[in-house]
């Protein structure tokens, strides 16, 4: 793109102030020219337009002035300027160190690791560390990637295509103090190309850029199609619900294939759709016959439950405790497990997405109460409970406030719905907890509650019934995620109040990969012991896999081309923020 063309771009930005009135503009600069101070974590709101940024608050200008300290005294021993220290490992030491001080000591990090990149790298997950991601996604070619998923561990520099953050709405703050903050810096300034969930970048993130040794692929049963240009509704029927899928049980099976074709070792697992009830029998067994599944993955919010074998029904939500609807299912899948577990002993995992539902307690929306008595009636089933039964729907600014309002369920602050989800399966060991965006959601915007979280699990499930998965590539290349975990550790202010066990690095450890190596019956837990995919992997697609995948389908765009001259550069990151920087009262 031209100098010109770039200078026009910055023009028609100056004149977009979104929904903000002129009295309000006044009090405003554009964040990239005014912003005083880019640390690699923000320190102060930044709004796009689409509401009011609030002056900066106490903590953050503590946060920011603690920073500069040590980017002062750091950059001078070194002998390179302020922005060339930012840009390096220090200057993200620099600000983990800040973020402790003022926020309390969330992050395992030193003064050393300022002035030492290898101390840095030391205290980063080791090279050698055992992976396995339980949960990833990647979107058929022919559908566009989620935009607001992207945007969400994105920021503000979502805009123009996303214009604010869309889980929420009415601009509450999180611990960091802000409306929007970036969750995975990696993605800020990139464009959120529709393809970004295709297998080809899926690949790059998940087995180029990240730590992850095993990576289970996970998919979404379908709740609504839309038929014949008809409005949308509940599927019939399995093969209705196919239209609706973001990627179909064969197409899931197909990625793991090829992953594990190229690579010449097991880099990846699938699940199977777990479209429950009478009506669905065939269609499970179809899937056991033909896809060979891993284990299985489904919704209670879903629309997934077949309860009969009428052609005109409608399919509906459904619990784990229903004996009409979910047994039937769990007793053919148990019956197949049996004949199948020395090839597949991971079969037996029931995998179900709980959580990230606001409303009432309902078990159809994701409510736990449903869990002991089926965990209790199906003793050789294992159930992996997706989001850990977290409530609240990625912004947990209301759940902060009931921490600080000390309240309180069984002793321990009241995290809606995982709390209660830990306390109503402790003495159940075959359940347990997967922390996939659960943990993106909290651990940087608020490490508060991701500490409560890690604490509770810890205490009520123990570490060995608590497993790692990101939800990627909805938030970019899982690795953030990964680091982010290995340096966390529960302050033990929190841990003596509450009882917390401490994060110990064999717990992380089990978390990261060996619980879930376990489940799956994987003996290989030596990193190395895996061949890397060849990073020619998109050439060795065949024909008939690009067909199946419905790769290349989704028309390319400007946006997508951008992304690849912009990653050709190579450019140093500079922590630009763009949007709307509040200056004046």
């Amino acid at each position: 793109m031209s100098v010109e063309k770039w200078n026009e771009l910055g023009r028609i930005w100056e004149e977009d102030h979104g929904l903000l009135d002129p009295e309000q503009v006044t009090k405003c600069e554009r964040a990239d020219v005014a912003e005083p101070f880019r640390s690699p974590v923000p320190t102060r709101m930044i709004s796009n337009g689409e509401y009011m940024p609030v002056p900066q608050t106490d903590k953050q200008r503590r946060v920011e002035a603690r920073i500069k300290e040590l980017v002062d005294e750091a950059s001078k021993k070194l002998g390179v300027s302020r922005r060339q220290f930012l840009s390096s490992s220090g200057g993200m030491a620099a600000a983990l160190v800040a973020m402790n001080e003022i926020f309390g000591g969330f992050f395992n990090v030193s003064l050393t690791e300022l002035f030492e990149p290898a101390a840095y790298a030391q205290a980063a997950p080791p090279k050698n560390l055992f992976v396995f991601d339980d949960q990833l996604h990647l979107v058929r070619g022919s559908r566009p990637s989620p935009a607001a998923l992207r945007a969400i561990a994105k920021g503000p520099s979502s805009a123009p295509h996303v214009k604010s953050n869309p889980y929420n709405p009415s601009g509450q703050r999180d611990e960091l103090g802000n409306a929007w903050s970036v969750w995975n810096p990696a993605l800020v300034g990139l464009p959120i190309d529709p393809g970004y969930a295709h297998i080809t970048q899926f690949i790059k993130d998940v087995y180029l850029d990240s730590q992850v040794t095993i990576g289970l692929l996970s998919n979404v049963t379908a709740s609504l199609v839309q038929i014949e240009g008809a409005q949308s509704r509940a599927p019939r029927n399995s093969q209705e619900a196919q239209r609706g899928e973001i990627l179909t049980a064969a197409q899931t099976a197909a990625a793991r294939n090829f992953v594990n074709e190229i690579s010449g070792s097991t880099r990846m697992l699938c699940h199977g759709l777990l479209y429950v009830g009478k009506g669905n029998l065939a269609y499970i067994q179809e899937q056991i016959d033909q896809n060979k599944p891993d284990s299985w993955k489904g919704y209670n919010i879903s629309n997934s439950a077949k309860v009969d074998n009428d052609p005109n029904s409608l399919m509906r939500q459904w619990r784990h405790d229903d004996a009409e609807v979910a047994y039937p299912t769990f007793e053919l899948i148990q019956k197949n497990y049996e004949r199948l577990k020395r090839r597949k002993p991971g079969f037996n995992n029931i995998c179900v997405h709980k959580g990230l539902a606001p409303g009432p307690p309902d078990p159809k929306r994701g409510h736990p109460d449903d869990m002991p008595k089926a965990a209790r009636d199906w003793p050789k089933l294992n159930f992996i409970t997706y989001h850990s039964c977290i409530q609240p729907n990625f912004f947990m600014a209301d759940t902060l406030e009931d921490v600080k309002a000390g309240k309180l369920r069984g002793g321990v602050p009241n995290i809606s719905w995982t709390t209660e989800y830990a306390q109503l399966v402790q003495g159940l060991p075959n359940c347990y907890a997967e922390i996939g965006t659960t943990w993106a959601s909290s651990v940087v915007t608020f490490p508060t509650i991701a500490a409560h979280i890690m604490g509770q699990l810890l205490k009520f499930m123990g570490e060995d019934r608590i497993v790692f998965g990101s939800d990627s590539v909805w938030y970019g290349s899982p690795q953030w995620q990964i680091e982010a975990l290995w340096r966390f550790q529960i302050p033990a202010a929190l841990r003596e109040k509450y009882r917390y066990p401490e994060l110990t690095e064999s717990a992380k450890r089990k978390i990261l990969g060996l619980t879930s190596a376990r489940l799956y019956g994987i003996q290989a837990v030596d990193a190395g012991m895996y061949r890397a995919v060849p990073k020619d992997y998109e050439s060795r697609m065949t024909k008939e896999l690009k067909t199946l995948l419905e790769f290349g389908q989704l028309r390319g765009d400007n946006l997508a081309k951008m992304k690849e001259t912009y990653q050709s550069l190579a450019i140093e990151p500079d922590h630009s923020r763009y949007g709307w920087m509040r200056v004046r009262a």
